[in-house]
Order: structure tokens, then C-alpha cells, then sequence
């Protein structure tokens, strides 16, 4: 008799962190599913006969309460009879809905901030009087109605947590599930287990099983293909996938030319020892044409996007493949704005990139819903090879999104020789364990410099090492200073058209990893 997991529900309101949420709560041995904002209490316990559904949590949102669209609760939701805990947006429109007032916040807060926890109960058990917390908002709840109490608030926001004084209703302003709110793991903890109540009967293994069985139902008997960029992503993907369809699987490697120096080498040698049917697509000159005069970094994804489509097309009209596989993960489609309520962060090429006109009959993708630590858990347990595993993510337009502006040979070459200096010193300085990615960005920005006493005039680097769980969010790495100089002396003096060397300092957010 196959389990019935205890749940938990996460209702969707276009939050870049949603499935963050229900990441965090499976790192709790808890199974979460993401369902719609509307959801109705019917559909609740239509669920409820597959899972064991023990409570709700509102997500976040970019729209204000009182936008004229803003996603909105099925009322009749909170008859449900289950602990419900709002985040951020979910906590203003569980204020609201419970006839709270909400207001425009006369300073808005975004980043870290120091809350005050007036009574450390229910969700707030355990915690400190004063906490570090991650906060994205700019409506406030201001009062609540006779039987809802405060729980904490900051300078800016005199409710920044509540709860019912009778029901499990729990509304945080902040987002516990970002690591930057320190204590947000034990928050979660505190309302998976102690207001939940659930049981730990959900294990990651789990996951495999059930991807291998989605492939398996949505190909059939027909053929497929599937993108392989060497990355960690796709390489699990492509793992899963040979499991589920055998040799009905043929694997495409694209070189379009924008790979790190040596990669195309390397996947190759990886890949032709597997025991599937592996192409490889010399498309060098193709995507450079189609990029000629392309600037913008929308228009750069999207051009590239699509030119990936169309040579997986060739290759599957010759090989009678019917599905195209790939290997998105979650941050790739919430940074797309994928989600009717998300906004578009920006458009990766194999998600909002895919042009509208498609001959394959459905694109899958098994890893939609996991974060990249999560893949990597699922590819240790695949047996793939540690150098796999361990490989730093890396865009599938390649260096193309790493260089700003238009593209010429001259400017690939200048960044393919400086992103190898910067690997070659992290990793001689056994620094990429504890590093997310770590590249060199060619921008669009020339300078003045010096060199054997003459006048140059060349490119200005940006050396970018980021810190990170998922992707979601993410810190600049303090790289030592002497690794810093090497790096900079060593690509001013090995790359001629480089006058000048400097270093990202901004997180995540508000920058994004990736420059463009």
C-alpha cells in the first residue's frame, strides 16, 4: 500500500520564492505541493484523498493588495479547518480578508531588517527578542481586528507578525524561507511540526521514482531527445531520462560556440562513453549569424532560444523523435515569469526564450520543480561522477550572457581567456567548494590604461564569485585580495585587449547572478 505523505499546501501568488517554500519544506522529510492562489475548499479535500493535507501556506507576491489584478484567496478557503500561515503578500491579504487594515508603507523595506518579537509563540517559538529577518514589502499591515494579536513588529511596521487567538492562523511579513532570515528554518519548523503537526514520512529518493514514471507516461513508445549541455542539470535529465525510455533516447549536445575554454572537448570525452545515443551539433557559425547586431540580453535569449529549438528539430526529424526533453530547473522558469502572478526577471532561452511555433509534440521537463542543490542531491544518488556533481552552473547561452552588448569573435575570445583565468586561480586556491559560480563578465565599458609605457585602450572585466543555496538568493563571495590581484594581473597581462579588472560586490538580490 503506497504511503499517504503528510502535506503541506502551498498557494501560489506569483513569488519568485513559491517553491522555495516547498523546498524547505521537504528538507523537513514533509511533502509540499504548489497549488493554485484560488484554490477552492473542494479542491482541498480532493487532495486531501491522495495526501494527507495538514495546512496552507499563503507565498508571496509582487502586486499590492489593492492592485486592480492582484491574485486573490478563494474566501471560503479558511473553512477549511487547518493551520494556515501567510508570508509576505499571503500575510497582507490574510490581514485583509480577516478584515485587518493594510496600508501603503510610508518606508518600504527591502533586505535585512531587525525585528522585534513581542511574544515568541506558535511560529515564533524559540526565538531571540530581537532577529535578523529577510523582508520584501511595500504595503504594511497596520491594526488587526479584536481577535488576532501581534506577535512582532520593526520601526517601519507595527505588524510584522500575528496570529488568531483561538485558530492556527499565522501571518509573518518577512520570508522565513530565504536563508538570510536566520532563524526562518526553525520558524518553518515550528509550523511544520509543533502547529501542523506532521510527521517526517517523505524522503528525496521519493523524487527519482516519480520522475522516471512522469517521463515514462509522457513519451510512451515514441523516441526523444534530449538537449545535453554537459552541465549538472541537463546531465541529470539525461540520466533520468535513459533510465525511463532506453534507447529510444538521443542525446544532443549544441556547440554554439559559446562554451568555457575546453568544455566541448570534455563533454565530449564525458559523454561518448555513456551508453546512449550521443550527437553532437557543430553550430557555431549559425548562432553567431543569427546574433549579429543583437544587443539587447531579452532579445540575445531569446534568439538563442529559439535557434536551439530548431536545431533539436533537424536532429529529431532525421532521428523520428516525437518529445524534446530538457533540464530546467525551478529558478529557470520563476525568473522567466512563468507563473500567471510572477514577473519577468528575465527570460532563460529554454524557457520564455522557446519561440511560440514548436514541432515537437510536448517539451519535458522532470526537473521543473527542484533547485540546483536539489538536482545535485539527485544526481549523487544517480552515481553520476563527482566532477559532474560538483560542476558550477553555467547559462545554456553560454558566454553569450556573460558578454554585454553585441557579440564578435574578438570579444568570445577575449572572454573565453579571462573566465579561464578565473577558474584556473579559484580553483588553484581550492576555493569552488565553497563557491556557487565564479566567472568573468566582459562588459560593454572600455578604459584607459597603461602598458609597456604606452596608452592602451581596452575592455573593463568584471570578476563576479557568488555564494548560494539554491540560486534564489545569493551573497558576493569576500574573495581574499591576493587571489583578487593575481586574477587581475594575470588577465591584464594574458589579455591584451583588457585594460582594467574590477570586482561585483552586490547580491542577490537586488542584482541577479548572471549580468544579462
Amino acid at each position: 500500500m503506497q504511503v499517504k505523505y503528510d502535506t503541506i499546501l502551498v498557494l501560489d501568488f506569483g513569488g519568485q520564492y513559491c517553491h522555495l517554500i516547498g523546498r524547505r519544506i521537504r528538507e523537513n522529510g514533509v511533502y509540499s505541493e504548489i497549488v493554485p492562489h484560488d484554490i477552492s475548499p473542494e479542491e482541498v479535500k480532493a487532495l486531501n484523498e491522495k495526501f494527507n493535507i495538514k495546512g496552507l501556506i499563503f507565498s508571496g507576491g509582487p502586486s499590492s493588495v489593492y492592485d486592480a489584478n492582484a491574485p486573490q484567496l478563494n474566501p471560503r478557503i479558511l473553512e477549511v479547518n487547518l493551520p494556515i500561515l501567510g508570508l509576505c503578500y499571503g500575510h497582507q491579504l490574510l490581514a485583509q480578508l480577516t478584515n485587518g487594515k493594510v496600508k501603503p508603507a510610508i518606508c518600504k523595506e527591502y533586505g535585512i531588517a531587525q525585528v522585534t518579537v513581542d511574544k515568541p509563540v506558535g511560529v515564533l517559538e524559540g526565538l531571540s527578542k530581537i532577529e535578523k529577518v529577510w523582508m520584501s514589502h511595500g504595503d504594511t499591515v497596520c491594526s488587526l481586528p479584536p481577535d488576532f494579536e501581534v506577535l512582532a513588529h520593526t520601526d517601519n511596521c507595527p505588524v510584522a507578525a500575528f496570529r488568531h487567538k483561538q485558530k492556527p492562523i499565522y501571518g509573518l511579513q518577512w520570508h522565513p524561507e530565504v536563508i538570510h532570515t536566520e532563524k526562518g528554518a526553525r520558524m518553518l519548523h515550528n509550523f511544520i511540526f509543533e502547529v501542523c503537526k506532521c510527521e517526517a514520512n517523505w524522503k528525496v529518493e521519493d523524487i527519482i521514482e516519480k520522475m522516471i514514471k512522469e517521463i515514462k507516461t509522457d513519451v510512451g513508445s515514441a523516441k526523444a531527445i534530449i538537449g545535453l549541455s554537459g552541465g549538472i542539470d541537463s546531465s541529470v535529465a539525461t540520466a533520468l531520462a535513459a533510465q525511463a525510455l532506453g534507447d529510444q533516447l538521443t542525446a544532443v549536445f549544441v556547440d554554439h560556440g559559446f562554451m568555457r575554454e575546453g568544455e566541448p572537448e570534455a563533454i565530449r570525452a564525458t559523454f561518448e562513453k555513456y551508453p546512449i545515443n550521443f550527437v553532437v551539433a557543430n553550430a557555431q557559425e549559425r548562432f553567431m549569424n543569427k546574433l549579429i547586431g543583437v544587443s539587447d540580453p531579452e532579445k540575445k535569449r531569446k534568439v538563442i532560444g529559439e535557434e536551439f529549438i530548431r536545431v533539436f528539430e533537424e536532429i529529431a526529424k532525421k532521428s523520428g523523435a516525437q518529445y524534446l526533453l530538457q533540464g530546467t530547473i525551478y529558478p529557470d522558469r520563476i525568473e522567466s515569469g512563468i507563473r500567471k502572478n510572477s514577473d519577468v526577471i528575465k527570460s532563460h532561452h529554454n524557457v520564455a526564450g522557446l519561440p511560440t511555433i514548436i514541432s515537437f509534440k510536448k517539451i519535458v521537463e522532470p526537473l521543473r520543480d527542484l533547485y540546483k542543490d536539489e538536482v545535485r542531491k539527485v544526481a549523487t544518488m544517480l552515481n553520476l561522477p563527482k566532477e559532474l556533481v560538483n560542476r558550477q552552473p553555467f547559462p545554456g547561452p553560454g558566454l553569450a550572457v556573460r558578454i554585454i552588448g553585441e557579440l564578435t569573435s574578438e570579444k568570445v575570445s577575449v572572454a573565453k581567456k579571462a573566465d579561464a583565468v578565473v577558474r584556473e586561480e579559484i580553483e588553484k586556491n581550492h576555493l569552488e567548494e565553497k563557491l556557487w559560480q565564479y566567472f568573468a563578465v566582459l562588459t560593454d565599458t572600455k578604459a584607459t590604461g597603461v602598458k609597456g609605457d604606452s596608452r592602451a585602450y581596452g575592455y573593463v572585466v568584471a570578476v563576479r564569485a557568488a555564494e548560494s543555496r539554491e540560486a534564489m538568493t545569493a551573497n558576493f563571495a569576500q574573495i581574499p585580495y591576493p587571489i583578487l590581484e593575481k586574477i587581475s594581473t594575470r588577465i591584464t597581462n594574458e589579455v591584451p585587449q583588457v585594460t582594467r579588472v574590477v570586482y561585483d560586490i552586490t547580491h542577490k538580490p537586488p542584482a541577479t547572478i548572471e549580468w544579462e
